[in-house]
């Protein structure tokens, strides 16, 4: 018998009592415990990696150089001089080994295709690689800014028109974006104590948890995005955002965890929106829109209000590098509402930055950013660790480079397999919806035990459980940890399950897994009501089988 209390439990955050989830779920030293509550990645991109770790030889060779007349292990800086030969000798050297082929594809791409300085990049790189140098410019090296915003323009922006040029601040991931951006907003006056945000839920918890600190106390209005409507959000939710009491409207895009990306015909409803409320503060966290088919963010539809925060942890498996950007338009409604406030607040911001610039009024709100991230009097040693930088540039390079998307297409592929074993053990046909990207994946208990065992034992359970019950109980006593979705703000009690973190076996024992519990719990069900089974139920009584064919996804309600 289990000795959790589910009331204290309840409170805690998902990624909380994730651990007393593994806890439990590790309990048993006869089982495996299967943690697909994470959403770290089981996968990685090697090519890029190869060609870091080539480069950086070569960057050795560079720095050995100078000082050669000292035993002791002393280098020097690479020399600028003559480098893109150097570089042309040791790739031919080389040429049998692994990476060696990218880094060459890679500097011809950055001549020929962006139009950049070889030997330029060749040399930012090598300084990078070595880590020998500050960060400079602070914000993010002049090079790799250019080859990470064409990577950027082609995931986020694709086709769709847009015209300008955007800003970005290489950052330790995207949870220091986020934790820099409420910061910033804070303390430029763009969002104060007692303003109301909206949210667009479901979310990442931390949308949720921020706000409400002592350091923020922000309002918050929540802007769902329902099941029943595919996980769009409507345009009665939507118009909440007319209230000109809405300063700011945060949303991740594809969702997360129902991992659904936001219709264009959703986006553009926003963009007219916007129009109405050309001064809203719009933030989109698209961090999992490198996985979906055909992705515009609404960064490329409403540039000027819009800050887009993206993170290279999850496309390219590279959590612990912590590497992320934070981007704005060079023309945006940020630089125009600081240029607003009230006299007595920029005299304050005036002293604020004054010891970084002689001009703080023209300072941008992203450069802004970068200083109140090193609490501006550190504004002279900001910036994301160097090789840090090198390793962006050349994901980014290894995905402009990828024509045909044969990475994505795999990353793609992998994902939706591990869906399909979820399902087949489940004994429920694969769900389907053509903006799903399959990242993570929302189990709705409400609907899984409805086809499984009718309607008149799902009203039944609904009354009983206690918060997160289905969960506890999932981890004691079959090892498996989900995370909870109504901390991520759903409605319906559900399971977040990462289809990122195990191998295609281990969802099929989460399925398993899952319809042996549900079971257990309507035999007692049945036991309770005297054997006797309700209507629905005993068409129910055969697991139903795995759809072979796409269902047509249910019209969008508006």
């Amino acid at each position: 018998m289990s000795t959790l209390n589910f009331e204290e439990l309840a409170t805690l955050s998902p990624f909380e009592l994730k651990d007393v989830l593994m806890k439990s779920a590790s309990s048993n030293r006869e089982r495996s415990m299967l943690n697909a509550g994470r959403g770290n990645p089981n996968f990685l991109a090697t090519v890029p990696r190869h060609g870091f770790f080539q480069f950086g030889l070569f960057a050795m060779t560079e720095a050995e150089r100078s000082f050669i007349y000292m035993p002791e292990g002393v280098g020097g800086f690479p020399h600028r001089d003559g480098i893109e030969a150097r570089f042309e000798i040791f790739t031919q050297t080389h040429a049998n080994t692994e990476g060696i082929d990218f880094l060459k594809s890679s500097v011809s791409y950055v001549r020929d295709q962006l139009g950049l300085d070889a030997g330029d990049f060749i040399y930012e790189m090598c300084e990078a690689i070595l880590g020998c140098n500050y960060p400079v410019p602070d914000r993010m090296l002049k090079l790799t800014e250019e080859v990470v915003a064409h990577y950027i323009h082609r995931e986020m922006v694709g086709t769709y028109p847009f015209l300008g040029r955007f800003d970005m601040y290489a950052v330790e991931g995207g949870t220091a974006a986020m934790t820099y951006l409420f910061n910033s907003l804070r303390e430029n006056g763009l969002l104060n104590p007692g303003d109301t945000i909206a949210l667009g839920m479901p979310i990442f918890t931390p949308y949720i948890e921020i706000p409400e600190l002592n350091d923020y106390k922000l309002h918050v209005v929540t802007v769902d995005a329902p099941p029943e409507n595919n996980w769009q959000f409507t345009k009665k939710e939507l118009d909440k955002l007319l209230d000109p009491k809405v300063k700011a409207f945060f949303l991740v895009n594809p969702s997360n965890p129902p991992s659904v990306r936001i219709s264009n015909e959703t986006l553009e409803y926003i963009a007219e929106i916007v129009k109405k409320r050309p001064e809203l503060i719009l933030l989109t966290d698209d961090v999992y829109g490198t996985f979906a088919d055909d992705f515009v963010s609404l960064f490329a539809m409403c540039p000027q209000n819009t800050i887009l925060v993206y993170s290279f942890s999850k496309y390219f498996g590279a959590t612990g590098w912590r590497m992320g950007v934070v981007a704005t338009h060079e023309d945006n409604v940020f630089d125009k509402l600081i240029a607003k406030l009230p006299a007595a607040k920029l005299k304050e911001l005036d002293e604020r930055y004054g010891s970084i610039t002689t001009e703080p009024r023209k300072l941008k709100f992203i450069d802004r950013l970068v200083a109140d991230s090193r609490t501006v009097a550190l504004n002279h040693t900001a910036g994301l660790s160097t090789p840090v930088q090198a390793q962006m540039a050349l994901f980014s390079l290894f995905a402009l480079m990828d024509e045909p998307e044969a990475y994505k297409k795999a990353m793609k592929r992998i994902v939706r397999r591990r869906k399909i074993a979820l399902y087949k053990e489940m004994g429920l046909p694969v769900p389907h919806d053509p903006d799903s990207i399959d990242y993570y994946h929302l189990l709705d208990w409400e609907t899984i035990a409805g086809q499984l065992y009718g309607k008149e034992f799902v009203d039944a359970m609904l009354k009983q459980f206690k918060p997160n019950e289905f969960l506890l109980r999932l981890a004691e006593e079959t090892g498996v940890v989900l995370l909870p979705g109504r901390g991520f703000g759903t409605t319906h009690p559900s399971g977040r399950v990462s289809l990122a973190n195990l191998n295609e076996v281990d969802y099929s024992r989460i399925g398993a897994a899952v319809h042996k519990l549900g079971t257990h719990y309507y035999e007692q069900y049945m036991a309770a009501k005297g054997g006797k089974k309700p209507a629905a139920a005993a068409a129910a009584k055969a697991p139903a089988k795995t759809a072979t064919k796409k269902a047509a996804a249910p019209k969008s309600k508006k």
